[in-house]
């Protein structure tokens, strides 16, 4: 297996150092890869990782990470003197993520440390903190110790601008966390910006204090900046041996975390996130780290798991071990003008999808400048308390669903238990699980303790049909249990459903053929796939029927003002015809192609361009299949 692995990294560099990659402008609260470019200059630290310190790190992954894998369900908190004026400053109301209020306003040093002096969190309650997150079904608890703004959340010996030294509370809640995780059984992690500093002069970012690059006046290059001025580069070097790497060390040493998050890489090069990460191996080689540190495009990631991007509501395919990070509202930093919060089943059903794909929900909050939760998010938490309470072993120590994507939900497996997540439940009084060759020994609902069987029966090879209560025991995700005798077998080919609403084909589970697509993030509506700009490039998906079915078909997609043009959506030897059109800002649209009359059997939708006008076809969310006759 190590061999393997040292092959791949061998692959991967080679691979990354031939490459030219596109990146997204950076728009400061977020940048679309969170991924470095990898150059010349940086092939001495790879091959250094490779050949000796991170493959050697490898070999003890799998222990490393095994706590994380089981937990599925974590807390991520961003708090800092931000909090205090919550997306506020002099009367204004700043929108996007508040915990980048400095940046935004270009507030100069001395006087962001003036709002620190007004920091005084009197209602901060460590134990009530993690209380609360346990309640809620949560293994694992992430916080800010040190965000861009680089003011330390502790009592950090290395800089004096820091939460004990600076304001009137005087007071290490860092300490306090660490304690309550361990009195109530939550593993524990710091959230660590490396490569982003307002406040010291050498760092990346600060371009209206010391015309440092890296922000958004877009100094020196903006983005690459390291490439194009070289010779700025020993200032930042300076930066990190004089506080970066001393401040994650001091976290290491004194707190002694499970977890260490990472964000923004690109603002210093590939070798600078790999010599922190070597820094922390050497520290502590047990210590979780997570995929935002040490990577490069999709060919090279050092961490022990990838991350997805900000804000997710749909994912992207992910091999591997994987995180996303929603929060409950837009910001992740308090803001009190941010009352964008989403509804308790959206995290429910995220958590679970998150799940039947292999990965992890690190799910964000941003407590007041009081030291509170916000009552919005308490109402959040407590509302999936109450469905982890009765249906957290769906989730925990689970792995990735052998089922095909199923119409009603998701499913996620426990060694020979399958549990189905049903979001919409079925009218017809069964539910069908489609793709399922192993026999089952028993149904039942994940709720009900008398485990009462449910009756089922096969209906061919590849399906079962379970009978189900005529109402949902819980609308927003009733778990039943199937118990399947010996190993899972399943087949690959989704079933649709005749009735029951709308089968969606998202785009992200399409077939592609051709290079050059990319993904969207995966935020509302930004699920989409991009790059198809080739005549050549062509999506598909495979489906199955059981029974005769005419459809309504409508495509949704993306489109700005560089995508235009026209295809042809197949499905076996039928045609309709579709125009993609431009728009001058980025807007969703919606257009119907007809409809369709299927027979029962296999099929394959596909989506072929036929001409292309401007840069790109157009960014195609999602295929929509509405049953009509029934």
């Amino acid at each position: 297996m190590m061999i393997r692995k040292f092959a791949i990294a061998v692959y991967f560099l080679a691979t990354i150092l031939n490459t030219s990659l596109a990146f997204a402008q950076d728009k400061g609260d977020e940048d679309k890869t969170m991924a470095n470019e990898a150059r010349d200059r940086d092939k001495k630290a790879i091959d250094n990782a490779v050949n000796g310190w991170w493959t050697a790190s490898m070999k003890t992954h799998d222990s490393r990470v095994s706590w994380w894998r089981d937990a599925r369900f974590g807390m991520f908190i961003h708090w800092g003197i931000y909090s205090l004026p919550g997306g506020e400053w002099k009367g204004k109301r700043i929108d996007g993520y508040a915990e980048h209020l400095m940046r935004k306003q270009k507030i100069h040093r001395a006087e962001y440390l003036e709002l620190a002096h007004q920091f005084n969190p009197v209602k901060f309650d460590a134990d009530k903190w993690v209380k609360i997150a346990r309640r809620a079904g949560m293994r694992y608890l992430i916080i800010t110790a040190k965000h861009h703004d680089g003011f330390a959340m502790y009592n950090s010996k290395v800089s004096d601008y820091n939460v004990v030294k600076q304001t009137v509370w005087k007071h290490d809640p860092m300490a306090d966390l660490a304690a309550a995780c361990k009195k109530y059984g939550l593993k524990f992690g710091f959230y660590y910006s490396h490569a982003f500093d307002w406040e010291h002069p050498d760092a990346p970012g600060n371009d209206w204090d010391y015309k440092n690059p890296g922000g958004d006046l877009n100094l020196y290059g903006g983005r690459d900046w390291y490439d194009l001025h070289p010779e700025l580069l020993p200032k930042a070097v300076k930066y990190v041996d004089e506080k970066a790497i001393p401040q994650i060390k001091e976290l290491l040493t004194t707190y002694h975390p499970d977890i260490l998050w990472f964000d923004t890489p690109q603002k210093l090069p590939l070798s600078e996130n790999i010599r922190i990460l070597q820094a922390i191996r050497e520290t502590d080689p047990n210590v979780v780290v997570n995929g935002r540190l040490a990577r490069a495009g999709n060919n090279l990631n050092m961490g022990d798991y990838k991350n997805t991007s900000d804000r997710p509501a749909e994912f992207f395919p992910v091999d591997g071990d994987w995180e996303a990070i929603p929060t409950t509202n837009e910001s992740y930093g308090y803001s009190k003008f941010d009352k964008s919060h989403k509804p308790v089943g959206f995290f429910i059903q995220l958590l679970a999808e998150a799940a039947s794909r292999g990965g992890n929900l690190l799910m964000n909050i941003g407590p007041t400048g009081d030291g509170e939760y916000a009552p919005e998010d308490v109402a959040i938490l407590n509302g999936i308390a109450g469905w982890m309470d009765k249906n957290s072993e769906s989730i925990y120590k689970t792995t990735k669903t052998p089922l095909p994507f199923q119409s009603w939900g998701v499913s996620t497996r426990k060694g020979n238990l399958l549990f189905l997540h049903v979001f919409k439940w079925p009218t017809d009084g069964k539910i069908m699980v489609g793709g399922l060759k192993s026999d089952i020994n028993k149904a039942y609902l994940l709720t009900d303790l008398s485990k009462k069987e449910l009756p089922f029966q096969r209906i061919n090879p590849l399906d079962i049909s379970i009978t189900i209560p005529s109402k949902a025991p819980d609308t927003i995700n009733t778990v039943i249990v199937l118990a399947t005798k010996g190993n899972i077998e399943t087949d690959t080919v989704r079933l649709l459903s005749g009735g029951d609403g709308t089968n969606r084909l998202l785009a992200f589970d399409a077939e592609l053929t051709g290079k050059g697509f990319g993904f969207g993030d995966g935020k509302a509506g930004k699920y989409y796939l991009d790059g198809w700009s080739k005549l050549d490039q062509s999506i598909k998906w495979n489906f199955r029927l059981l029974k005769p079915v005419t459809y309504k078909i409508t495509i949704k997609y993306l489109a700005d003002a560089s995508d235009a043009g026209t295809f042809e959506c197949t499905v076996d030897s039928l045609v309709k015809k579709g125009e993609a059109l431009s728009s001058e800002k980025d807007e969703i649209k919606s257009s119907s192609l007809g409809e369709m009359t299927l027979p029962v059997g296999v099929h394959t939708l596909q989506i072929i361009p036929t001409t292309i006008t401007k840069n790109n076809l157009m960014k195609i969310l999602e295929i929509q299949l509405t049953p009509l006759n029934n």
